[in-house]
């Protein structure tokens, strides 16, 4: 317990006054695939901290794996970044400029800086040659550090037949992953590192390197693994796991950052649908969990229905033109009027061009079995033949849908057996907008030429 305690207050310390320092954080992928969850919910974390107290988020390219580094996979960064939000202080940018004093940003460009480091280790005698290779001498001591997610993490380094001194310098005289990820961070300053917890063995090792640097390590923070639902961990080849998916499927980016913020952090409370001015406000790494996170996709599509329903007509009819468009339909000018009908029925706005295609298109097809229950009703053929001579007399069309429950009590019947009838004739599905809604949109001579074109397929 006193253990917990004194993390909790460390954790609170750095996180809230991290002293002298500004906060720096930094997102430093590799362009050698598509931008996936894990690496994503990396950078939303340090996007989330360096926002939260005003400090800069850098963005930096481990560009130096040139077999399998590609432009496509550069610029699948970049756009997947764009897309969510995930603005940066500092890096390169997708025209080409850089912004920021502690550049180049691509790790590939940065070969000076690394030499320059590697001869102090060389003059301190912090390094040695093995078989063409330069191994790096670990101080043979327990090295004990404080994980702002993990708590208190301790390696021994003085049995040397478990932490062998590791490679700095390869044989072809490239530097590896360890040495430039700790140059890259202490020359850009950075004051805290989230990461997975893939890397938490790590990191005594980059500690290591900070002190003979003579130079003050960040702060680091572990992130637990992402896992599919069954508990097995997530790879790049599960579903959900490529960013760049998201936006065909209908997501807006502020409910995939809803959704990847609650992967593995939580607001202490029962909050789960947070626009991002609230999530940065209430981050704190102090509400990061310790267990891994599960990776729910219907989970995801829920939080974004919810975002979906609270957005403006405007906004919501805006973001769904693209698919209903590419769909092939052309959007009429009332087309606002008719998105809005299905704002509150959709998940993904993928789901958008179905959902209102029969709107679009005069002669659309029936849902067959919807059509089957029509005709299994004896008296649909009557009740709909009535409602299309009552719907020609309704004075004011904004009644029309009381015409219906009207019509049907009129005739001996219950409303609902008249309602679904009505349904499938105007819009050829079982379910859909509300029956007002259609009936507003389609007009007073297109709803009873719907009507009566039902009938003769009765």
């Amino acid at each position: 317990m006193l253990a917990q305690q004194s993390l909790r207050r460390y954790t609170a310390y750095v996180n809230e006054f991290p002293g002298n320092r500004p906060v720096r954080t930094r997102f430093a992928p590799s362009p050698t695939g598509y931008l996936h969850v894990g690496g994503t919910r990396t950078a939303l974390f340090n996007w989330l901290l360096a926002r939260k107290h005003n400090g800069a988020f850098i963005l930096r390219i481990e560009d130096t794996d040139e077999e399998r580094n590609t432009e496509a996979a550069r610029e699948a960064i970049f756009s997947g970044m764009s897309w969510l939000g995930l603005d940066w202080d500092e890096g390169p940018h997708p025209d080409g400029n850089t912004s920021g004093e502690y550049g180049p940003y691509y790790q590939s460009q940065r070969n000076e800086l690394y030499d320059k480091w590697f001869e102090k280790l060389r003059q301190d005698e912090r390094v040695y040659e093995d078989e063409g290779a330069w191994r790096f001498k670990f101080a043979r001591k327990p090295v004990t550090m404080m994980d702002l997610i993990c708590g208190e993490v301790t390696i021994d380094y003085r049995d040397e037949s478990n932490t062998p001194d590791m490679v700095v310098k390869r044989s072809d005289g490239s530097y590896v992953f360890h040495f430039v990820n700790v140059v890259d961070d202490l020359e850009m300053k950075i004051s805290h590192v989230l990461r997975g917890e893939d890397h938490l063995m790590n990191t005594p090792k980059h500690l290591q390197l900070f002190e003979a640097f003579g130079v003050e390590a960040p702060h680091y923070g572990h992130i637990p693994l992402i896992l599919n639902m069954d508990g097995s961990k997530m790879s790049k080849r599960d579903t959900g796991a490529a960013i760049a998916g998201y936006a065909d499927e209908g997501f807006v980016p502020k409910a995939v950052v809803n959704f990847l913020s609650l992967l593995g952090w939580s607001p202490k409370d029962e909050s789960e649908i947070m626009p991002i001015e609230e999530i940065i406000e209430r981050f704190s790494l102090e509400g990061i969990n310790r267990s891994p996170a599960k990776f729910d996709s219907e989970k995801c599509a829920w939080i974004n229905q919810q975002h979906l329903m609270q957005m403006q007509s405007e906004e919501f009819s805006a973001a769904a033109a693209p698919y209903v468009a590419r769909a092939g339909f052309d959007l009429p000018d009332n087309f606002t009027q008719i998105a809005a009908s299905v704002q509150e029925k959709v998940r993904l706005l993928s789901e958008v061009p179905d959902a209102i295609s029969f709107f679009l298109v005069d002669d659309f097809d029936y849902d067959q079995a919807a059509l089957d229950k029509v005709r299994a009703n004896p008296d649909a053929k009557n009740l709909l033949s009535e409602l299309a001579l009552a719907l020609d007399q309704v004075e004011s069309w904004t009644s029309a849908k009381d015409t219906i429950s009207i019509t049907a009590k009129a005739n001996g019947a219950k409303p609902g057996q008249l309602m679904f009838p009505t349904r499938v004739a105007l819009s050829g599905q079982s379910g859909g907008p509300d029956l007002g809604s259609i009936l507003e949109i389609l007009g007073r001579s297109e709803s009873i030429r719907r009507i009566r074109r039902t009938l003769n397929e009765l």
